[in-house]
């Protein structure tokens, strides 16, 4: 039997709500917005939807990552660890360490000694912070020891390199102030940025070549003298911490940061390691000033101050402070994302303006306006009282479409506005086939009530896979396409889920309502 519970019917109308408030933002102008958010409740989010360079303008960079430059700093750092490995088993050489395109290479003074430290060069440069291997090819000729890296270490290494110039970029552009800027990869050694709303790309340039200021700095004793402290802000916590204006270890020296976890105890940690420069200088410090809090400062901002527990020598450290998983992993990426990991250059520049991105939302609008009023006529005209519950279940279904961007923060680009007009004639089809099953069971013979209620049951299964099948396209567009693609793909995988929602609950819902309190004699179809 047609059924809705009123605790199904609270739910969905409390749904249909809370949609059209965060909706509510995005239908007036930023100048409103303000007076709105006033009168919101504090949970809603009092956000627009965000619109991208093809709507509102702005900047459009596309940089590689110089991958030449990140094998010379594999290379570099490579001689720099196996000088401090050399050193630490007491493995003389002559002639020093030489250095090629690849890797570098050192004449020990006795070949035996290459067995006795083979298995601290195969960690010299591991794969991944998580798959085991080595990323070295190790040979030996009479004691000529080769160190040559590999194609798949280097791989790697740009691709950690690509993610740490997006965590970096992404700090240093929202210092803008823009709206939601799109910042993201392009395929193996590119990285893509979109700014809406800035049309100075020069300026964009500017800041995404600057180097940010990583700082090791130990937090000031009681009793300090103020013209020797700082009082910088803290990222984890509210209120200022007093650091010392000295800087101890600088964050060029700082080679690697990746999350793990203690071994004793088995908590999140972030494990560090500096250069040889680098780890003599923090050697030297947290030995002489074990039990002091040490304080990470990234652009004059603690983000952590952990306390030193002993000498930490070698180059390498720890730092431990009751992190969750996720703010290890954070933690480790802010460390590395001190500066830039190697060369940008740029391979395409361009900026969209703001004329073009309002003819863009005009012809949207356009379009959206005469599919939406056309779907509307054709439901009036032919299912009369019917049409009237699909058109406001498609107001709803729109409605939750743009909620869902705003709570995701997704962009809303041109064809993603096509994705939306193309979710409106999906959703208008989940009625109709609803409609026509309810007439065909009606022309068999079947009660009112038993006619609506077949309709939605039956017409349900076809709903559902033919919306699936189209959901599965909209996930293969999302994860193989990028830019314009992915924005139709988020667009109309949004509209596929409401459109089930919709069709099948808000329609139902609105049906069982008018036959409770009207108990019709006759189908208005």
């Amino acid at each position: 039997m047609l059924r809705f519970p009123l605790w199904k019917t609270i739910l969905t109308l409390s749904a249909t709500l809370i949609a059209m408030l965060i909706c509510a933002p995005s239908m007036i102008g930023p100048a409103n917005r303000a007076k709105v958010a006033e009168v919101m409740p504090s949970w809603m989010p009092p956000n627009a939807i965000v619109l991208g360079l093809d709507l509102q303008g702005g900047a459009h960079l596309l940089y590689e990552v110089d991958r030449a430059d990140v094998v010379k700093t594999m290379v570099q750092n490579l001689r720099d660890d196996l000088r401090r490995t050399l050193r630490e088993e007491k493995v003389g050489v002559s002639g020093g360490i030489g250095m090629n395109a690849r890797g570098v290479q050192a004449r020990l003074a006795d070949p035996n000694d290459v067995e006795k430290i083979r298995v601290k060069l195969a960690h010299l440069v591991p794969i991944s912070a998580t798959a085991p291997g080595s990323g070295l090819d190790i040979s030996n000729e009479d004691g000529l020891l080769r160190l040559n890296i590999t194609d798949v270490a280097i791989d790697n290494k740009v691709k950690r390199a690509v993610e740490q110039t997006i965590e970096v970029l992404n700090r240093r552009v929202n210092g803008l102030g823009t709206t939601e800027p799109n910042i993201q990869r392009q395929g193996d050694d590119r990285v893509l940025v979109e700014v809406p709303g800035l049309q100075d790309t020069n300026r964009l340039k500017e800041i995404v070549g600057t180097t940010a200021k990583l700082e090791f700095r130990l937090v000031a004793d009681a009793g300090y003298n103020p013209a020797d402290v700082d009082q910088l802000d803290q990222t984890e916590q509210l209120g200022k911490l007093p650091v010392e204006k000295q800087v101890m270890v600088v964050g060029e020296d700082l080679t690697d940061a990746q999350p793990g976890f203690d071994q004793r105890t088995g908590e999140p940690v972030v494990n560090f390691r500096f250069n040889i420069r680098g780890g003599q200088r923090f050697g030297e410090v947290t030995s002489a000033n074990v039990g002091r809090p040490f304080a990470i400062v990234l652009d004059n901002k603690v983000i952590s101050a952990p306390r030193i527990l002993g000498p930490i020598t070698g180059g390498s450290g720890q730092i431990s402070g009751r992190f969750s998983v996720e703010q290890a992993n954070n933690l480790a990426i802010l460390l590395r994302a001190g500066a830039l990991p190697a060369k940008l250059s740029i391979v395409e520049e361009r900026t969209v303006g703001p004329g073009l991105g309002q003819d863009s939302i005009d012809a949207g609008k356009r379009a959206a306006y005469w599919a939406a009023g056309l779907v509307v006529f054709y439901m009036l005209i032919t299912y009369g009282t019917f049409g009237v519950f699909a058109n406001l279940a498609l107001l709803i279904h729109i409605s939750m479409i743009f909620a869902a961007l705003v709570l995701l923060r997704a962009t809303l680009t041109l064809p993603g506005i096509a994705g939306i007009v193309l979710t409106i004639g999906m959703a208008v089809d989940s009625n109709v086939l609803i409609y026509e099953r309810i007439r065909e069971e009606a022309h068999a013979g079947r009660s009112i009530i038993s006619a609506l209620d077949a309709g939605f049951n039956r017409a349900f299964a076809t709903i559902v896979d033919s919306n699936v099948t189209m959901f599965v396209v909209a996930a293969i567009l999302y994860f193989l396409g990028s830019g314009p693609v992915r924005g139709f793909a988020v667009s109309l995988a949004l509209g596929i889920l409401t459109t089930i929602i919709t069709a099948v609950t808000m329609t139902r819902m609105m049906i069982a309502l008018w036959y409770k309190y009207r108990r019709p004699t006759k189908l208005p179809i």
